[in-house]
């Protein structure tokens, strides 16, 4: 679904063209940006420029503030890990949504990620699945990440290992992740695929004019 958003001379523009515009700071749009992030947590969608404009707007009004919304941008951002999203809207937050307690959980929930601690992760999410289970796609977008990162890690892991670094995933759940990255599976081993041939044999030949190595070989001498 497109969101509109009316201009003060009546004219209608998508919500992609206005946050191009200067528009982007009127906080009259404000409600339709927090529309649009809300459709987000719906229907697995992302758009971290809208996401970034809706917490500018919170800094430059902050009386607008809505923990709500803050809370799904800072989520979304979560689930595009390894990329970059959560330290830029990190770095919009008020000193209000700093303090607050739910912000702080997915700031840890974010440091987390960054060090790989996936068992940790999972285990602070089952502390409030309420808060995630409202963001369509959060868990999957998350193992996501963590088979990147066992792609880039591994050649060989251990079955039971990589259903726990999943968050405790069930076996019908495994084999879909296995069949999506084209790991094999034997003997309680998982073999990561893509390991050997990301690895490439590189051939290097110099070449040196006798005319560059005389004078160091009469240094030599």
């Amino acid at each position: 679904m497109v969101h509109y958003v009316k201009m003060e001379d009546g004219k209608v523009m998508p919500i992609q063209e206005m946050l191009k515009s200067i528009e982007r700071y009127n906080p009259e749009h404000l409600k339709v940006i927090e529309a649009y992030v809300e459709e987000q947590a719906r229907e697995n969608q992302y758009d971290l420029e809208a996401n970034l404009a809706c917490l500018k707007l919170y800094q430059f009004n902050p009386n607008l503030l809505n923990l709500d919304i803050t809370y799904i941008i800072l989520m979304k951002a979560l689930t595009n890990f390894p990329h970059t999203d959560f330290v830029l809207c990190k770095c919009l937050l008020l000193p209000a949504q700093m303090n607050d307690e739910t912000v702080k959980e997915i700031i840890y929930l974010a440091d987390i990620l960054e060090k790989c601690d996936f068992s940790l992760f999972w285990s602070r999410v089952a502390k409030n699945p309420e808060n995630y289970q409202k963001i369509n796609g959060f868990y999957d977008s998350i193992r996501k990440f963590v088979c990147h990162v066992v792609g880039i890690t591994f050649q060989t892991i251990e079955r039971g290992y990589l259903m726990r670094l999943l968050g405790n995933v069930e076996e019908n759940v495994l084999r879909a992740w296995l069949k999506r990255y084209g790991w094999k599976e034997e003997n309680g081993l998982v073999t990561i695929a893509t390991q050997e041939d990301s690895i490439k044999t590189k051939h290097i030949t110099e070449k040196i004019d006798f005319e560059n190595l005389a004078p160091l070989m009469a240094n030599c001498l």
